[in-house]
């Protein structure tokens, strides 16, 4: 039973259609992988043993009945401690928010709930999801699944950990500036940023409401599209049979691909050539919208994160680590005014970079622009982690600011993500246009 944990979620979940799979069984064989992992302390804040089997005992019943509710159904999930869960604390990964416990469950949580995936428990995260390199000092710190002395990225970092070490098949995170993909890359998973406002928000922990968005992390694209369909209630969003007619992708050779890592470079040039090869369109466009956008991070993230949460921290700011609650404080230094300028030349950014990718079916960029850094070193020297934060999210956050959907997509290099940036609310093309850069790029 522990090979199965090594398949995709879609596999796991035709093997429990097909007979083949036991979900009690493959429920049993996560809680014991779960409890013999010397890490799970880190990777999770709470392991829903009983509510799994529970739920595990009613998906095998549906299957010996064929009545199963999804091609999910049975299947474990892992949820990013922002999610609320009936009766069960959810904290944010702060000690701001010690002991809160939700009397209700997220509404995506209840989703999958009725699509039949089983619900194995709640991952650690960065503070109030505020960084993107997965540090928490205050709670725990997951370790890279590829190595451990490395940064998992963040803000979703124990989501990814548990999806990589096969302690979950899946697992749904928040994005507001990248914090799905970066763990996704920084541990060889799939991780999709859906469009804002596309996934509800419903009992989901705010950082930026004007940002926020929910996205699943997983073993591939196919698992990406079937874990969406559950969170939307959508069974239309399917890959294509057959996949998409020639691609024609622009890459955005701007700040994007400015002082990459090399092996980040030289890994993104192999997977444009053998795009290339495989009949793929690739262009390169340059264009001041994305300098000027942004040039615009810090006045429209920081104020919201910190309006959001001044009352909260200010009556605590010392339950949190250092340079988390700076760059929260940052957000006190723009004016009202400067923030509204902002957010109408944003909208007009969006409407213009929109006209000028109109004829490409994505944009394509590398996920990150660093390696994950040494956890060690991020954790004594402060001016290093705040630094580093800014360049793990500097590529991702683009999209974020765009309100547009993104795909990263692992390569065959570790840790270098490969990044896919779709048109707005057209997260079936973007999948599908995903799953063919994935076989190409594994071929």
């Amino acid at each position: 039973m522990e090979k199965i944990l090594e398949l995709t979620a879609t596999e796991i979940g035709r093997g429990i259609a097909s007979g083949k799979i036991c979900p009690v069984d493959l429920t049993e064989t996560y809680i014991n992988r779960i409890k013999t992992n010397p890490k799970s302390r880190s990777i999770f804040t709470t392991v829903m043993i009983n509510n799994a089997l529970e739920q595990a005992y009613h998906a095998r019943e549906r299957a010996k009945k064929d009545i199963r509710l999804s091609l999910l159904d049975g299947v474990s999930i892992s949820w990013k401690d922002i999610c609320d869960t009936n009766g069960i604390a959810t904290e944010a990964g702060s000690a701001l928010l010690k002991d809160r416990v939700p009397s209700s469950n997220a509404k995506i949580i209840d989703a999958a709930t009725n699509a039949g995936l089983i619900s194995i428990g709640k991952t650690h995260m960065t503070e109030l999801a505020f960084s993107g390199l997965g540090i928490n000092p205050i709670t725990q710190t997951p370790e890279n699944s590829i190595e451990p002395k490395l940064a998992a990225g963040g803000s979703s970092s124990g989501s990814a950990v548990s999806v990589a070490l096969n302690l979950a098949s899946g697992s749904i995170g928040s994005d507001t500036g990248g914090s799905v993909r970066v763990p996704a890359a920084w541990n060889n998973l799939v991780g999709l940023k859906t469009t804002h406002g596309l996934v509800s928000l419903k009992g989901v922990v705010p950082l930026c409401p004007r940002f926020d968005t929910i996205g699943p992390i997983v073993k591939s694209v196919e698992d990406a599209s079937n874990f969406l369909s559950v969170i939307l209630s959508d069974k239309t969003i399917k890959i294509q049979e057959g996949g998409v007619k020639t691609l024609r992708l622009a890459v955005l050779e701007t700040s994007l691909l400015d002082t990459l890592d090399t092996k980040i470079a030289i890994t993104f040039e192999r997977c444009l050539n053998s795009l290339s090869k495989s009949g793929a369109q690739v262009a390169n466009i340059k264009s001041s919208i994305i300098r000027d956008s942004m040039g615009l991070s810090s006045i429209v993230f920081s104020p919201e994160a910190y309006g959001t949460w001044k009352n909260v921290i200010e009556k605590n700011p010392t339950k949190m680590h250092p340079p988390v609650l700076e760059r929260f404080r940052s957000g006190q230094k723009i004016s009202g005014p400067e923030y509204v300028s902002a957010w109408q030349h944003l909208e007009d950014l969006r409407k213009k970079f929109l006209e000028l990718v109109s004829s490409f079916d994505a944009c394509i960029a590398p996920t990150t622009a660093i390696l994950p850094p040494e956890i060690s070193r991020l954790l004594s020297d402060n001016k290093y982690f705040s630094e580093r934060n800014l360049q793990a999210l500097r590529n991702t956050r683009f999209a974020n600011l765009m309100g547009l959907p993104a795909l990263t997509i692992p390569t065959d290099s570790n840790f270098c993500g490969f990044m896919i940036i779709g048109k707005p609310f057209q997260e079936k093309e973007l999948l599908n246009i995903g799953k063919d850069i994935e076989r190409i790029i594994k071929n």
